[in-house]
């Protein structure tokens, strides 16, 4: 048999194609006017500032205008894990920075892991609530501690959690669970737990969302098909409705892979004192203070710089991983 040759697009096809994109553009001048206002925060307020990072390369003084710094290549990099010991010679570890790193990363994945697990639940069980007056309630419920700021709801923490008069020590107290009020914040163990425990009760609701929308794509067939067959309400969410959100499921997990540096900010750094600081200060916090304390702008870019780089990593590892696995995947 004769090989058949790859044909040749035609010269004139490649032009009519670029002028009916022109033309499709042309058409929508309104969508096009509307979305400049935007394109230009994003270039104003998220590229531009890209210019800063130079400062992590630099042995950055204030005085100086940015193109007469002293480059220093990846000095401050290095002084992120290993800092210079000026009195004694030669590096240590930097400790403080190695601290925050795994401070970050553990209240990220409590927050991570918790909120995924209870999101998912949440929304399964809203989606077998047949009173709708009981959905709408507990949606409404759920829903409305996203709209309250960190800040709001550190000051909750806090009060619920005081030793001397907070609610939860009066609490179990009352039931006689405990003989004497617990320090919850004065006590290391407990403090990435608040801050996990906290995150769901926040966003569980808010983060159902998006899981209820997949629900509603699911045939209703299959449940119909499902419920002939003899499956029961348990058989119905795990042969059919959580195999229906898995491209949901897989899709949320990629993209909570790029945030597992940016662990919330507002909670640690008020909730923080000198009992737990061991296990309260995070990258950011770590960049706050050596960027508008102790002035080492270039340090506290290196940080930055990264944290970023990591969650970006790690996003192009996790959908590189679906991605060989065949699941959903962002690129």
């Amino acid at each position: 048999m004769k090989s058949k040759k790859s044909e040749t697009i035609p010269a004139t096809t490649v032009l009519a194609n670029k002028k009916s994109k022109w033309k499709l553009l042309g058409s929508q001048k309104g969508l096009m006017l509307m979305s400049i206002p935007f394109v230009l925060y994003i270039i104003l307020f998220r590229y531009v500032p890209l210019v800063g990072w130079t400062m992590a390369f630099q042995d950055y003084k204030p005085a100086q205008s940015m193109f007469h710094q002293k480059w220093v290549g990846l000095k401050w990099f290095i002084e992120l894990f290993k800092t210079t010991d000026y009195v004694n010679g030669g590096s240590t570890w930097n400790v403080e920075f190695l601290r925050s790193l795994r401070n970050t990363i553990g209240m990220s994945l409590i927050s991570t892991v918790l909120g995924y697990i209870t999101a998912i639940v949440v929304a399964v069980f809203l989606n077998e609530v047949r009173h709708i007056g009981v959905k709408r309630f507990v949606q409404t419920v759920s829903y409305l501690p996203h709209f309250l700021s960190w800040v709001i709801v550190t000051g909750l923490v806090a009060n619920i959690l005081n030793v001397e008069d907070g609610t939860l020590n009066n609490i179990l107290m009352y039931f006689g669970l405990i003989k004497e009020p617990v320090q919850w914040l004065a006590t290391p163990k407990y403090f990435w737990h608040i801050i996990g425990w906290t995150y769901v009760w926040k966003e569980v609701g808010w983060n159902t969302i998006v899981y209820l929308g997949a629900m509603t794509a699911i045939d209703p067939c299959l449940y119909e098909a499902a419920e002939i067959d003899g499956c029961g309400r348990l058989g119905k969410i795990w042969h059919i409705t959580l195999p229906g959100i898995k491209p949901t499921i897989i899709i949320m997990m990629i993209m909570s892979a790029g945030h597992i540096l940016d662990s919330n900010f507002e909670m640690p750094f008020f909730l923080r004192n000198g009992m737990n600081i061991d296990v309260a200060n995070t990258i950011d916090l770590y960049v706050l203070k050596y960027g508008f304390k102790l002035f080492n702008f270039s340090l506290a870019t290196a940080a930055g710089i990264f944290k970023n780089v990591v969650n970006i990593a790690l996003l192009v590892i996790a959908n590189t991983i679906a991605k060989k696995n065949g699941e959903e995947r962002l690129m």
